[in-house]
């Protein structure tokens, strides 16, 4: 009896002991955050490194049941540390919006988020201030659903326009992506929520994209594929950066000291958190479940990744053998341990916000429909066939798209939306008439085609391939009475792609036979009785135009453009909306124009596991301006419904000192009130190393001007403008001589240009040696 009451009074003295020790530990938010890192166990310090897994799944294969989460659809986010006083913080898919799971296991109510236009058809606005909007409707639903971090933006450059994600990004001009996604930033954090730019960096291809070894020349690296990222992290500092899942020159992404700590940390300054793409670092999604398979968790954590995601038992077990080893350096540990804990402090989960789950869906649906028209390109209006007022005739809507719209693309890009708008909604909505046999017909097919595909799409599982659906096949005798009975056709070329696969040259870059016959079926009839045929281009990524063209008379490329799809067409089709959107791409005549086409996605064919980026510099318009190769569309073209004249060209001074000021009148000299994109070329010296005919270097947008109203635009190009990477000097730097400023309404559509000197060289930036090539590679010169 003696015995027991010991043995209770040593429980009692030890429990007693543990809580004393578990009030002493020091509390994130109370203590400093180097107390707290003292104060972590081994174990601990493991547990926030490397993220508590993908909720609802075993590695990729998913579980039973609803898992645990504050919300249903989540991405992931950091473990907790309970002793400490760190709390789960949550990240979540976007950048079209916020990605998690509407409805849930016994709970009446909907957690729709809102379907925004896809980064292509943002970008194509050129419109800062629109995009920090949209991205101030973002930042309000990922807060008001309890989310901490939003996986967005992505500004990866189209290096080739078969990406299956090209749709998530925004252009191939580093100046542009940069721009937009700074804007899209600056909208979602001002709710005090975080984002994450990604892919950082070279992430250009969906094939092979956790191991492809991208091999890239260090000018290439900083002039192209870097730039953006570098204007988005400076100008409006994102909470978090997620590493690439590709090699660069060898290394991995997620373990490269070049990128993460020469260029990201020591010569960019970041202070925020780094965190790795889903398994990143592993050389593929079959490896993630095999026994024994592990990233190198020892060459990341010293690479300045910070944050393994979404973290796999492996990783913890090998991160901890090495911490508890010495074989892993203390103070990178440390240092990747401060990052997190410093993010974790800023959010609202820290501060016990109190989320509603109620954002305003409702004003957002008006913010993405007033989006998406501005990102619309009209790529060609024959005789004004836009826009097309007359209401008291019958429209004749073909092609499946019109009737099932593409909100946006597919994979972590999606999103979980309360509706799309087609394109046969949104016209019936803006009063038109459509010919009820055409819809009597399509409908029926394009809901069973569109099951079927969906119904393949769950069987084959996570991040399967999209099949385009064929289009319904058309009699020609048929369409030739809705030519004699309606008053104009509207044909719908609809594309969709996402994660994990590249497009295709055939059948998806180029039209599929079925979509050509369509065209010409529709043209004939429809041009035979004197009326027109109107294209809209519901896609996410450039496709083939130059053969077709021609045979229509109107072609809208409406892009992906969010849930309200079909209102936003109509808007800009009724002339509500006059499109203002300029191409943020080249539409090449043929693939093979491309300069990548050669050496994309890489080597061996069937299987890549290296890619050589070839083309160096000479990406989109600085390959296709350089060499003089003819496009179908070139990068920054868009028709309006007006007119814009061009004058007064004038410089702060001749000479270049520090920076040098530009401005240029903009008059609209058409009818019709509407928007103008200016961009701002330099054609640079060329003595000291080869250079793009012209780059991009500043841009703007004109407020709406009535007819006959004026706006000057003023720009301000400093050295770094004028300078190109010399990778012999590892230094950005600014060639003297006569410099041409180009203003125009496209790369090819110059307006005015005007000179200015620089009379010495200026050496803008030196920087660290990195990125050398792992193999000997030639690239291209001008």
């Amino acid at each position: 009896m003696k015995m027991n009451k010991l043995k209770l009074l040593v429980f009692v003295v030890l429990g007693s002991l543990q809580l004393a020790n578990a009030q002493k530990a020091p509390q994130l938010g109370k203590a400093s955050v180097d107390e707290v890192i003292q104060a972590m166990t081994p174990e601990e310090k493991v547990e926030l490194l490397v993220g508590p897994g993908m909720p609802g799944y075993a590695g990729l294969v998913p579980l039973e049941g609803e898992p645990d989460v504050r919300v249903l659809g989540q991405a992931g986010g950091n473990e907790e540390v309970k002793r400490l006083g760190i709390p789960k913080t949550v990240f979540a898919d976007g950048p079209a919006g916020l990605r998690i799971q509407p409805k849930r296991q016994n709970n009446p109510n909907t957690y729709y988020a809102t379907a925004f236009p896809v980064g292509t058809a943002l970008a194509s606005s050129w419109n800062t201030d629109l995009i920090e909007e949209v991205g101030k409707a973002m930042g309000e639903e990922v807060k008001e659903y309890g989310v901490d971090v939003l996986l967005a933006p992505a500004l990866n450059i189209h290096r080739n326009p078969l990406n299956g994600r090209n749709f998530e990004y925004y252009s191939e001009d580093p100046l542009v992506s940069g721009k937009i996604a700074s804007a899209y930033i600056k909208g979602i954090q001002s709710h005090d929520v975080g984002t994450s730019v990604k892919h950082f960096a070279a992430n250009n291809q969906e094939t092979n994209r956790l191991s492809v070894n991208a091999h890239i020349s260090e000018r290439a690296m900083r002039e192209i594929y870097l730039r953006g990222f570098e204007i988005a992290i400076k100008e409006a500092n994102p909470w978090t950066v997620m590493t690439a899942y590709n090699k660069i020159d060898g290394t991995y992404a997620s373990a490269n000291e070049d990128l993460l700590i020469k260029v990201l940390r020591n010569e960019w300054g970041y202070k925020g958190m780094v965190m790795t793409d889903w398994f990143g670092g592993y050389p593929g999604f079959a490896a993630i479940n095999e026994k024994g398979s592990v990233s190198d968790v020892i060459a990341q954590m010293e690479a300045g990744n910070d944050l393994l995601m979404p973290g796999t038992k492996a990783q913890k077990e090998a991160l901890l053998k090495a911490i508890k080893e010495g074989k892993v350096d203390v103070a990178a540990i440390d240092s990747n341990l401060r990052h997190i804990l410093n993010y974790i402090l800023k959010t609202p989960t820290v501060e016990n916000y109190k989320y509603s789950d109620n954002p305003d869906l409702k004003a957002h649906a008006e913010v993405t429909r007033n989006a998406a028209t501005e990102g619309m390109v009209l790529l060609k209006n024959k005789e004004k066939t836009l826009p097309y007022t007359n209401k008291s005739g019958t429209v004749a809507l073909f092609g499946n798209t019109s009737y099932d719209f593409i909100a946006g693309g597919t994979g972590s890009g999606d999103v979980n939306e309360a509706y799309t708008v087609s394109l046969l909604e949104g016209l019936k909505n803006a009063g038109y008439s459509i010919d009820q046999d055409l819809e009597k017909t399509y409908v029926p097919f394009v809901k069973a085609a569109t099951e079927k595909e969906m119904k393949r799409r769950a069987a084959e599982g996570l991040l399967t391939a999209v099949q385009r659906i064929p289009e319904m096949p058309l009699a020609k005798e048929m369409v030739t009475e809705k030519a004699v009975s309606s008053e104009v056709a509207v044909i719908t070329i609809g594309r969709n792609a996402g994660e994990q696969h590249d497009r295709k040259i055939n059948n998806d870059f180029y039209l599929g036979q079925d979509e050509i016959k369509m065209i010409n079926t529709v043209s004939d009839a429809f041009h035979a009785e004197g009326k027109k045929v109107i294209v809209i281009l519901n896609i996410g990524g450039v496709i083939e135009t130059a053969s077709w063209k021609d045979k229509v008379d109107a072609v809208l490329l409406a892009w992906q453009p969010g849930q309200e799809g079909g209102n936003s067409v109509a808007d800009v089709i009724s002339g509500v909306k006059n499109p203002s959107g300029k191409l943020t791409m080249t539409f090449p005549i043929d693939y093979n124009n491309e300069p990548s086409a050669a050496n994309f996605p890489g080597v061996p064919a069937n299987d890549p596991k290296e890619v050589f980026y070839k083309e160096g510099i000479y990406v989109g318009y600085r390959y296709f301006n350089t060499f003089n190769v003819k496009p179908s569309y070139e990068f920054g073209f868009g028709e309006s419904y007006t007119k814009f004249e061009y004058s007064d060209i004038a410089f702060s001074n001749n000479n270049f000192r520090d920076e040098i000021k530009v401005s240029v009148k903009v008059t609209n000299t058409g009818n019709v009130a509407g928007k103008e994109v200016v961009q701002v070329y330099v054609s640079a010296p060329s003595k000291m190393l080869d250079k793009p005919s012209e780059e991009l270097r500043a841009f703007g947008k004109t407020k709406l001007l009535q007819p006959g109203k004026s706006q000057k635009l003023t720009f301000t190009l400093k050295a770094k403008d004028l300078a190109s990477f010399v990778d012999a000097k590892s230094a950005w730097i600014a060639e003297k001589g006569t410099y041409t400023v180009k203003i125009g309404a496209s790369s090819l559509d110059i307006k005015t240009a005007k000179n200015f000197n620089l009379a010495n060289d200026i050496t803008v930036e030196k920087v660290n040696n990195t990125f050398d090539l792992d193999v000997d590679m030639e690239t291209l010169k001008n």
